[in-house]
This record gives C-alpha cells, structure tokens and sequence, in this order.
C-alpha cells in the first residue's frame, strides 16, 4: 500500500496539463449550478471530504517540479475551508441588484489565478436569488486536472437524480460519427478512402498555416489583443429548446450538432454585421475542442481512473479544429438555413479527415523536442489568431440534486485564455444552455446574445415553413 502511495507521488503531470498550466498559458473550466432552493443549509465541507475530495487525487495534489524535470502531481493536505469561498452581498436589495452582483462576483473570480501552492480548484456558494435561481455553486477547477469530460464526470458522482437517488442520471445517446463505409462497392471504399487522404492533407496543412502563420481579420468578435486574458471579462448564458432543434434537425435531414453550430455561428455573424457590415465577409473561424475518446457516454469516475480498463480515461484527452464561420453574403442573408446547411457540409467533410489526430500528434512531437513550454506558447498562438473558441458537453437528461437541493440550471465556459470569445454549450432537462464568455467593453453581451436568440428564432420559423413553401 505504502509503494503504490509512493508511485502516485511521482505521476507525471500530462502533457497537455502541462501546457494547460504554464507561463504562457493558464486555463480555468468554470461550473455553474443553479438552484430551485436556497442552499444556505448545503453541507458543503462533509460533501467535499466525503464526496469530492475521493473522487481524484489530483483534487488533494499540487503540481512541483524539480530543475530540468517535468512537472509531478504530489499529495498534500487539504485545508477545505481556504477552498470553499461565501461571498456577502447588501441585505435586502431588489432581485436586480443580486443579479447584477452575482454576474460580477462570477466574472471577477472566473480570471483570477489559482495560487499554486494549494490544490487546483475552488467552489463558490452564492447564497442570493437572480433571475433564474435561488442560489448558485460555482465550481472553478482548472483546465490541468482533467478536461470537460473528466470534470463533468466527477461533478455528476456528487449528485443524485431527484425522481430516483437509486437510478444513474442518463444521457442523450453519444454514437461515434461513423468514419468509415460499411457494405458498399470496392469503389466506393476507393473513393471515401482518397476522400479522406485529401481532406486529411487539406484540414492537417490548413490548421498548421492557421496556428502559426494566417490571422483572422479582425472584427467586432475578435480584437486580436495579445493581452487579451488579463482583460475584464462577462459571462452571460442563454437557453434553447431542444424539443425545437429537433423540429429543425427533422425539416433539414441533418444532425442536432449542425443546428446547433449553424445557429451559434449565424448569431455570431449577426451581431458582426450589426457592429461593423463590413465584416459580412470576413475571414474568421472558430477553434472548436473536441474530446478524443472513443466513447459513447460518461464513464463512471472509478472506469475512468482505470487506465487498463478505461475507454474514455481521467484526464486531458482533446485536440482542436479550425471550422470557418460562413460568411454572411447574399445567399445566406436571403435563406439563413443555408448556414445550416454549409455547417452540415463542413462538418462531414471533417468527419472525413484525420486532422484532428495529427494535430495532437504534431503536439506530442514538438513537445518532446521543444519542451511544453514551446507548446504552451505554440497553443496561446493558435488561440489568438483565431476568432472565437467553441466547445460542448452533453448533460444529463433527468434533473439532479446536490444533498437533496434540486439544480434548476447547469452551465459552464473556460477562461483564462486570450481570445476575446468563448462559446460553451451543454445541454440539460429538455434545454440547450448557450454560455458566452466575452471581452469586456469590446464585446457588447447582451447585443450578442440578442443575436443568438435571433438566429434561432429566424431558422426555427424558416425550417417549419418549408413544407408550406413546397406546397
């Protein structure tokens, strides 16, 4: 017992947690849940050392390096109460005055480092009403403990489903795209097969030209501030029926996936357009995180832990892709379902291409040769020239409850990086949560998401029309 103790004090941090956590780069993942009830009588401390503190050691661990040494997770001791933070606001203010204090708190703490001589994360219990809850818990963990999938699936251990606390939450079904076609000619495999060496060669070089070399232009969503992460920023959030996007996926023939990323990235030109028409046209993509793992749905923590068992292990398993945001030209102005569709057709052709492999492969390799500070700096760049970063997770199905609290609301955004834009999207009880984290004082927040909300009414009222325009 004693020497596997001794070997976990001497895991290596990952490569990725590396970069995730260096001079150059910090990245925090920031967790809002939103309560039906007041949770001034949570037991915060006996849940995190009985519930939390258990499900990884790296939550009971700090990073030390020694000279010319890679980083190392090391056990410490865990003082919880320098962990959990109450901020008090004025008594007896309007629901306004808490709405706008908690929107604050939440975007003041969201950039603030970690001290590193402490274990990586924080939870907040905001113990006010807003206009969508009664009281929040914000967990702030950062990005080198694990990825989205990792965190989500810690967070979900520590909760219960309020119909049933003996059933497992369930998920929507998450099938692997399929890569690759089955039962067809011997020619057609030829040609899926070219198909793929081709967007390979294409999305693999264009990504490295993107990372190091071709800018986004920039606009009214990118101000290509090299210090953009030490700016103050928002983080505001916006919910779509998912009942609705289905009505759309159906009348389209496409996927959830492409409606939602047609309307987030129709929105997202919508408000370019309101700002600055100009940039109808210009060239901007968004840098889309995508998880590696070979899975259909979340593991439970004790699988994931389990690397010789594990499909879908504890950590940072992600790489990125450079999606082109379509332009919003004659076309697309006249017809918006046509961003759906041009997102749908983006989005296969990526299906066909192993881009995103080699560019965690390319990562590793220069690691190794150049040390993970040179790839830190290498992603920060990419981050930069780009103009906006986009990522997703799919939530449980069935309404959960924290020590029989039931959460209203769950969503979550990144910060810490120096792009001016970040979109999460996670789903939850029937709804599809739009978290927007945005440059304070160059992004205009609430216009952006007016745009969003825009955009899905717009293709939700011209994809049930269509059967009426055939007729």
């Amino acid at each position: 017992m004693e020497h596997e103790k001794e070997e976990y004090l001497e895991e290596p941090v990952s490569p990725v947690g590396q970069y995730f956590n260096s001079s150059s780069l910090c990245l925090y993942i920031i967790a809002v849940l939103e309560f039906e009830v007041a949770i001034d009588d949570l037991q915060a401390l006996t849940l995190l050392k009985d519930v939390f503190l258990p499900i990884s050691p790296r939550f009971s661990s700090i990073m030390v390096q020694e000279k010319n040494e890679d980083k190392r997770w090391k056990k410490v001791d865990v003082n919880l109460k320098d962990h959990v933070k109450t901020p008090i606001f004025s008594k007896g203010k309007s629901l306004e005055f808490y709405e706008k204090s908690f929107h604050d708190y939440l975007s003041t703490i969201a950039i603030e480092p970690l001290p590193q001589e402490k274990p990586l994360w924080e939870i907040h219990m905001i113990n006010y009403p807003t206009k969508t809850s009664s009281g929040n818990i914000v967990f702030k963990l950062h990005h080198a403990l694990g990825d989205g999938y990792s965190l989500m699936g810690a967070l979900l251990s520590c909760l219960q489903r309020v119909d049933d606390p003996s059933l497992p939450l369930s998920f929507p079904s998450l099938k692997p795209s399929k890569l690759e076609p089955s039962n067809e000619s011997f020619w057609r495999k030829i040609s899926w097969t070219m198909s793929s060496v081709f967007n390979t060669a294409s999305d693999f070089g264009w990504s490295v030209l993107k990372s190091s070399f071709i800018d986004d232009d920039k606009t009214p969503i990118r101000s290509g501030d090299e210090g953009a992460d030490f700016q103050p920023i928002s983080i505001s959030s916006i919910g779509f029926s998912i009942d609705h996007i289905k009505d759309i996926k159906s009348k389209l023939g496409v996927t959830m996936n492409d409606v939602v990323t047609g309307i987030v990235f129709y929105g997202t030109r919508l408000y370019m357009q309101e700002n600055d028409s100009k940039s109808n046209t210009s060239n901007s993509t968004a840098l889309v995180l995508m998880n590696t793992r070979n899975i259909e749905g979340y593991q439970s923590i004790d699988d994931m832990l389990n690397t010789k068992k594990s499909n879908g292990p504890w950590g940072n398993r992600i790489s990125f892709l450079h999606v082109p945001i379509p332009k919003l030209n004659e076309t697309r102005i006249s017809n918006p379902l046509e961003f759906i569709h041009d997102t749908h057709n983006i989005i296969n052709r990526k299906k066909q291409s192993l881009a995103l492999t080699l560019t965690g492969t390319l990562l590793d390799i220069e690691g190794k040769l150049r040390g993970q500070e040179a790839v830190a700096k290498h992603i920060r760049k990419t981050i930069t020239m780009s103009s906006a970063v986009v990522t997703n997770l799919v939530g449980p199905v069935q309404q959960m409850s924290l020590d029989k609290h039931p959460i209203k609301g769950l969503y979550f955004t990144l910060a810490g990086g120096p792009e001016s834009l970040v979109i999460s999207i996670i789903s939850y009880m029937g709804m599809l949560r739009v978290t927007l984290k945005t440059e304070r004082d160059f992004i205009d927040e609430q216009r952006l998401k007016s745009c969003m909300q825009s955009a899905f009414e717009i293709i939700f009222k011209e994809a049930m029309e269509i059967d009426c325009k055939t007729n």
